[in-house]
This record gives structure tokens, sequence and C-alpha cells, in this order.
């Protein structure tokens, strides 16, 4: 399936239904009176989120959508049916934006959100009826709809981003501890598209991680296909940096790490004016030094040691690191447990601040 993330499209809710203008006739009843019902109210417009979709492709194929309208009143007092409403289905971690690129809603997971209201549905005449003005014969028209242009765009929702330059491994990595396949070559940008997977680590405990592909040096300024790709990560906790060290890609491991956080740097920068953006360049990060079945133990060691600087330098959040084969498995069940006690530590820890938060808010109350 081809992967959207950007989409335009135009809605807009079903206007009311106008009212009736009906005077009951029936034998032996010469002055029935007004009996014309009232309009139905036009449908809504929602965007539900499913968990089933990973890509805006409908949006893609079909870009203008319109809830239905209310029906008109009838006589005897009938009003006319509600139009249906619309529910657009888009993938959790969807934001929509307006026309000016403002954020309206960031959709999460099991998320609805009312985004265009119908007209209301005009009233009959039975509605004017009153003492002075016993056979009205007027009615409401009913409200228009409401139109607007949207601008939808996908923020994969991961708990775990995997970066590094092409070929470092990330596919390979998130082949190996998930279920996810994506397409493995030995050419730069073989993945074109972010994949997500999902880690076990039993029944009860799992979480999500997302790899990021073509991030090379200057991605920020549309090299590769990193520019495209690296705002799937701002909702992820933390970063898995791969690291290609067999030395076959002809790159120095450590520079290959110095460019790739410049380029979160500088993305930094670029998105810092968004107002839904949450910087890059300060999450934690697990290096994991990847292809190591081909280095002896003392050349391990020396890497280990070099990329160690950075984590007492404090430049670069580096929490620690790690010597894998993503091919071989090597050390892989190290890193996936360090992986899973950061996710959870951090779930935990939003728990507390929600909890605290709550009891905040109810001690407020309780003060009011």
């Amino acid at each position: 399936m081809k992967f959207i993330d950007e989409v335009t499209i135009e809605v807009a809710s079903g206007k009311g239904g106008p009212g009736c203008v009906s005077f009951r006739r029936e034998k032996y009843v010469p002055r029935g009176g007004p009996d014309g019902g009232d309009g139905g109210r036009g449908g809504n417009v929602i965007f539900k989120t499913s968990s089933r979709l990973h890509s805006l492709l409908d949006l893609k194929i079909k870009t203008k959508y319109h809830a239905e309208n209310g029906e008109p009143g009838r006589s005897q007092n009938r009003s006319g049916r509600d139009g249906t409403d619309l529910i657009i289905m888009v993938p959790p971690g969807t934001v929509i934006k307006d026309a000016n690129d403002h954020v309206v809603r960031d959709l999460a997971v099991d998320d609805e959100f009312l985004f265009l209201e119908g007209g209301i549905g005009g009233k009959g005449n039975t509605f004017y009826k009153s003492s002075v003005n016993q056979a009205p014969d007027i009615a409401q028209k009913g409200m228009p709809g409401k139109s607007a242009t949207v601008n939808v765009e996908l923020k994969l929702l991961a708990d775990v981003g995997i970066i590094g330059y092409p070929n470092a491994g990330k596919s390979t990595l998130i082949s190996a501890i998930s279920a996810a396949r994506p397409k493995i070559a030995d050419y730069p940008f073989t993945t074109l598209t972010p994949n997500l997977g999902v880690v076990r680590l039993d029944e009860d405990a799992n979480f999500v991680v997302a790899d990021m592909p073509g991030l090379i040096k200057g991605a920020h300024s549309g090299h590769g296909l990193g520019i495209q790709f690296l705002k799937h990560i701002e909702r992820t906790k933390f970063f898995v940096h791969m690291i290609d060290v067999s030395g076959v890609s002809g790159r120095d491991p450590v520079q290959d790490f110095k460019d790739i956080n410049d380029e979160l740097k500088s993305y930094d920068k670029a998105m810092r004016d968004q107002e839904d953006f949450a910087p890059l360049s300060p999450r934690a990060q697990i290096v994991a030094l990847n292809k190591t079945d081909v280095l002896s133990s003392e050349e391990i060691e020396k890497l280990t040691a070099k990329f160690l600087k950075f984590k007492s330098a404090g430049k670069i959040n580096v929490i620690e690191v790690v010597s894998i084969s993503a091919v071989t498995r090597k050390n892989l069940n190290v890193l996936v447990k360090l992986m899973g006690e950061m996710v959870f530590d951090e779930k935990e820890e939003q728990k507390k601040d929600a909890a605290a938060t709550k009891t905040g808010r109810a001690r407020a109350r309780k003060k009011a």
C-alpha cells in the first residue's frame, strides 16, 4: 500500500432541511389549522481514528466530502429526517489543521472529533401558530451547513524511533525484533517509507518502534529522504541510533553519529516556529553499534569507548552504548530489554504526572 502522510481535502456539513407550510385538510374538520413539520438537521463532519489504517491514501484518492442534508418537514406535523453524519476515518496520530496551518485537533488512539456541525432544520408553520395568528403561512428555510479546507497530516505514533544512515541496519533490526517485514537490500534508500513494528516483551507488555528512512547529512535542507519523514519521530520517547561500524561503507562511524545529530539540531531550528513541534535533538539516545560480528573484541571496545565519550560530555543525550549484530541477533536481547525499560519507565512517569495533575485540580476545586 502506498504511504501517504499529507493531504488537503475539502469538507462540508449538511444544510438543515426547510420547514413545511401545510394546513390540515380532513373531512368534517373545517378549521384544521397549520400542521407543517420541522426540517431535519444537516449531517455533521466527524474525524475518527482507526488502528487498522496506517496511511492517508483514501483521502488522497477522494478529496471532497459532503455530509448529507436534512430532509424537508412534512404535513401532519412530521419532521424531516436528520442528515447522516459524515465520518472520515484516519490513522491514530493524524493532525487536523485549518487552511492557515493552525492545529485544530491532534487525534490519538481511539479518538473522535466533531469538526463541523450540520445546519439546524427550519421550523414548520405549526411553530408560528398563536392566538393572534392561527393560520401562519410561513416556515424557515433551514440553516446552511459549514465548509472548510483542511490540511491533514499523519505523524506516526511510536514509542521508539530508530535513526541512522542508510544501510546502517535499521530495517534489519526492526524485522529481527518485531513482526514487521520491511524491504531490505544492499543499496542506499532501500526503505522509502517509515516502518512500524510491535515488540512484545511478554503477553502484557509491548511497545512500538518506527524506523526512519533516508536520513543523511543535509537532510534538513532536502537531501535524501529524511526531511520528508523526520516529523514521524517527533512523537517518539527516545531514539535508537544505529551506527554501521563494519567499515564496509567506507564512512567514519563517529562522523556519521555527529552528522545525524547535527541534522536533528538543524531540523529543530527549521521547525521551531511550528506550533505543534517537539524538538528532536534533546531526546535520549541508545547508541547501537551494529555489524560488530565482523570486528574483534578489541575493536569493539575501542569504538564503544569513543561513543561513551559523548555520554560523559553531555552535549548529546546518550543513555547507553550497545554493540549488536542485527543479522546474527548478537546482543539483541540486551538492546530490547534496555528499550523496554526506558519505554515503561517513561510511561510510569507520565502516569505519576497525570495523577499529580488530577490531584492538584481536585484540591483547587475544593478551595474554590
